[in-house]
């Protein structure tokens, strides 16, 4: 086969050893401390019928979607490009009748249709839970604290947390009275922290956008600013509930740290309350984010999504794995002892004159000879 027949799409690739093995290790310490704060593990398919997969809040994944023809039904299908909305499908439909608040937990891969500047893979690993069924604070402050405990058991201490309330910049233009798609350009430049855009937009309403954007940064004295910003009646309840959930994340993690951004909105599209973001310093993008919706059948919910790719570039690489090199003709029980001391074992299917050599050319760290283990140095 021409090695031109070898390449793969772009934004897509191979996971070689011992990455995918770190990879899914990983994955499964993610698991675990969502399994431990009682959330348990569900498994969307790949693929679902697109009418599904992107109704309701899905609508906001549509130009990410891949989208093929069902040769059985003649329907068309959607290959997931976020698995949430699947997780709140399931929710509503075969964990229907299953006491609220649902704690549902999932991993697994998506498929989108172009990457970004920060994040050019099209195929990514999801981690994550949601929280379906409850409009409580006390909600929104679990999965937080959950994200950052989660992020912290594989390795990365260092985590910022940034919250955000996307509804918010839209409920200030409604009640000063800016039509929708002057909202619309609004959003996108606070996004971009593009004052200049947001005094042309706003005119005479600029001042209270351009407070918001100051109002950045850490939380206690974010939120101060905040609320001294002369902002609509009908507003007050959403900053209301972002100092509430702020304030009990504090009392939860309160060596978290802990930022606001009160104007950030892309990458919350169906989002409708408390949002965040997870930082790291060694991470050169965010780790995840999470926040509150409503599901595809009305349900209050809240949850996160941690980008594996991005975690796993993060952390600090394992050490390496001692793989014993065991010749031809080694007992089968002596090879069972060694992998029940902790040894990863490769057994020589042929007889070979230098065993420390071959322990080498095969990736082993150790090789036995006669009776003891020994050392085989870097292998090529």
């Amino acid at each position: 086969m021409p090695a031109a027949s070898w390449l793969l799409p772009a934004g897509l690739a191979d996971i070689l050893p011992p990455d995918a093995a770190f990879e899914a290790a990983t994955v499964e310490r993610l698991m675990a401390v969502f399994a431990a704060r009682g959330y348990r593990r569900v498994k969307p398919p790949l693929l679902e019928y697109e009418d599904t997969l992107l109704a309701g809040p899905g609508a906001a994944m549509t130009g990410m979607t891949f989208r093929l023809m069902d040769p059985v039904s003649r329907r068309m299908m959607g290959l997931r490009a976020d698995m949430t909305l699947q997780v709140a499908r399931i929710a509503a439909s075969r964990l229907r009748n299953a006491p609220r608040p649902l704690r549902l937990s999932y991993a697994g891969q998506v498929l989108r249709v172009k990457g970004s500047a920060l994040h050019p893979e099209r195929q990514l690993g999801q981690c994550g839970v949601e929280l379906i069924g409850s409009d409580a604070p006390e909600a929104d402050a679990e999965a937080i604290v959950l994200a950052a405990e989660a992020v912290g058991a594989v390795g990365l201490a260092d985590v910022t947390i940034d919250l955000t309330m996307p509804a918010l910049v839209p409920a200030i233009a409604a009640g000063l009275g800016l039509s929708a798609e002057a909202t619309t350009a609004l959003v996108a430049a606070l996004d971009r922290k593009d004052v200049t855009r947001v005094d042309r937009i706003a005119g005479s309403r600029a001042p209270v956008f351009r407070a918001l954007l100051r109002a950045s940064g850490p939380a206690k004295p974010a939120l101060a600013r905040l609320a001294s910003i002369d902002l609509p009646e009908g507003t007050r309840a959403e900053l209301a509930r972002l100092r509430d959930v702020a304030s009990r994340v504090g009392a939860g993690r309160p060596r978290l740290a802990l930022t606001i951004d009160p104007a950030e909105h892309r990458g919350f599209e169906y989002h409708t309350g408390v949002s965040f973001t997870l930082y790291a310093r060694r991470a050169r993008a965010e780790l995840g984010r999470g926040g509150r919706y409503v599901s595809t059948m009305g349900e209050p919910s809240t949850g996160f999504t941690l980008y594996t790719d991005t975690l796993l570039r993060a952390l600090v690489a394992p050490k390496p794995e001692r793989v014993l090199f065991v010749p031809r003709g080694t007992p089968a029980a002596t090879a069972r002892r060694f992998r029940a001391e902790g040894w990863f074992t490769v057994a020589g299917l042929e007889a070979v004159d230098n065993v420390r050599a071959e322990a080498r050319r095969l990736f082993c760290t150790h090789a036995l000879i006669g009776k003891s283990v020994k050392p085989v140095g870097r292998g090529r």
